[in-house]
């Protein structure tokens, strides 16, 4: 795509104090999407912001390929079938989409746009699955899903056609087998994360902000900059309740018929926007190394014709195609940037794109046979010989990585605000529920609260906040895991409450 030459001058906000604009900018000015569809809610993506999109989910699709097969299922969903499982679609129910025309005629059965598959995909597990010897059987699509989103829509995050939902579905033999399996899930979902770099917590979901029809759902959340959670993927427990409204059952080895037991578990391309949010600055995209389109960007300093050679060529650009292939041979994603701009546009316009390293190479540097690194994640620059460039580079983008990562969940650590204490009711619990307050605009409360959706309810009033969920899986060392409701005092666990989207 044809890019107009910028200056630094031109980034006028700051992500910290005005984080909506600056997402709203960092989309349009690293070409990931182009909001000017007519149509609200849905967006077009860029060819750059689609490659970080593929390798995103590149590494989503190497993580699940171990046990799952993919598939893709029909986007209509006829509406007898949806509504079938009247639990699930109470909560999806305002947000479905209707094709009740098949151009002038009135269609017999309204056919609905997948708000999500459990009604499209059950059906035909009843007829794939006829014996234990079928089991477990393991399917994950990658598809577009559509909601009719009331709330402010948002790129990536709220959207009201989702270009790239990713739903597993699984089915077993017995209870046990499919809890396994979330167990197996959460730490598929773990690693997904950490490779984008990705910090998070895990939760339990109250009973009362389940998913439609599950036992219970597990939640991934992580911090945006403006202090509110984003949930980023989750994983439900379904137990037998859809395959006793679908009849999907099994012949046991006894010779008896037994209803399977399943699981299921989406991420959608919130995944997306949490690498850019999380990790930009104000002078655009972080990206993690494994996620980066261009790994390595190569830039020419060259400043007069003196330094051509007799032969009529370039040193230095020699110098860089030189290094550029012997990048790609080592199965570097690098890009030679020999375009007639300014060094400091070029600098500016990989910087806005994310690029994780920079080689610049000049006269200079020819002289002692060497090159300058140049970071995207600090400003450490250093000076490697230019026969060791490749293995130099590989190394630093290991370190990179790491850096980066390291970097996010040390500041969602420092978000996170946990308290023993049981605040109503005690002395000074108004200036204490205040304080609670201020820490809960800008990251995650830590405290105590029991299973009862009314004081759930209550909470949230009190301190303006969404109660994710009982902490699982991983809690601080030396935390205490039950206590004091906060508001009855009756036994409690530990919860994670925030600001959410």
């Amino acid at each position: 795509m044809q890019h107009k030459t910028e200056t630094k001058a031109e980034i006028v906000l700051q992500k910290e104090n005005n984080f909506s604009e600056w997402y709203s900018e960092i989309l349009k000015r690293a070409e990931i999407l182009d909001i000017r569809y007519p149509v609200k809610g849905v967006y077009v993506w860029y060819p750059y912001g689609y490659k970080i999109r593929n390798l995103v989910y590149g590494i989503l699709r190497s993580l699940l390929d171990n046990e799952h097969e993919e598939v893709q299922f029909p986007l209509f969903i006829p509406k007898d079938e949806l509504m079938k499982e009247k639990e699930h679609i109470k909560g999806f129910e305002d947000e479905v989409f209707w094709v009740t025309k098949g151009g002038s005629t009135e269609l017999d059965i309204p056919l609905a746009l997948r708000p999500t598959s459990e009604t499209a995909i059950y059906p035909v597990f009843k007829v794939w699955i006829r014996s234990h010897r079928d089991l477990p059987l393991r399917i994950y699509q990658i598809v577009n899903t559509f909601r009719y989103e009331t709330k402010h829509t948002r790129p990536l995050i709220r959207l009201r056609e989702i270009t790239s939902f990713k739903e597993a579905h699984t089915a077993h033999v017995s209870r046990a087998d499919a809890e396994e399996q979330v167990k197996k899930a959460v730490a598929l979902y773990k690693s997904f994360f950490d490779q984008l770099a990705i910090p998070y917590v895990i939760t339990q979901r109250p009973a009362w902000d389940k998913f439609p029809g599950a036992v219970y759902s597990i939640a991934f959340d992580t911090l945006m900059p403006d202090g509110r959670t984003l949930q980023i993927g989750t994983i439900h427990l379904l137990g037998e309740s859809f395959a006793r409204t679908f009849d999907i059952k099994y012949e046991d080895k006894d010779g008896s018929l037994k209803f399977v037991n399943q699981t299921c578990y989406g991420i959608s391309e919130r995944c997306v926007a949490s690498v850019i949010a999380i990790h930009g600055d104000d002078h655009g995209l972080v990206l993690p190394p494994k996620v980066a389109p261009i790994q390595v960007v190569i830039v020419p300093i060259v400043f007069s014709s003196k330094e051509e050679s007799n032969n009529g060529g370039n040193p230095v650009e020699e110098a860089c195609v030189t290094v550029y292939e012997e990048l790609k041979r080592a199965g570097i994603r690098a890009f030679l940037d020999n375009s007639e701009d300014r060094p400091g546009a070029k600098y500016y316009r990989w910087e806005m794109k994310g690029v994780p390293l920079r080689i610049e190479i000049g006269p200079r540097d020819l002289k002692t046979n060497s090159c300058e690194f140049v970071r995207r994640d600090n400003p450490k620059k250093m000076h490697v010989p230019l026969n060791e460039v490749a293995p130099e580079v590989k190394r630093t983008l290991e370190e990179i990585q790491v850096s980066i990562h390291e970097e996010a969940k040390e500041a969602l650590r420092n978000t996170i605000y946990h308290t023993d204490e049981n605040i109503k009711g005690a002395e000074n619990s108004e200036e204490k529920m205040a304080e609670l307050r201020r820490k809960a605009e800008r990251g995650i409360v830590s405290l105590f609260l029991c299973d009862s959706e009314r004081c759930g309810q209550e909470l949230e009033e009190l301190l303006g906040v969404s109660v994710l969920g009982e902490a699982v899986y991983e809690t601080e060392e030396g935390e205490k895991s039950e206590g004091e409701c906060m508001i009855c005092s009756r036994k409690a666990k530990r919860v994670y409450v925030a600001r959410a989207y």
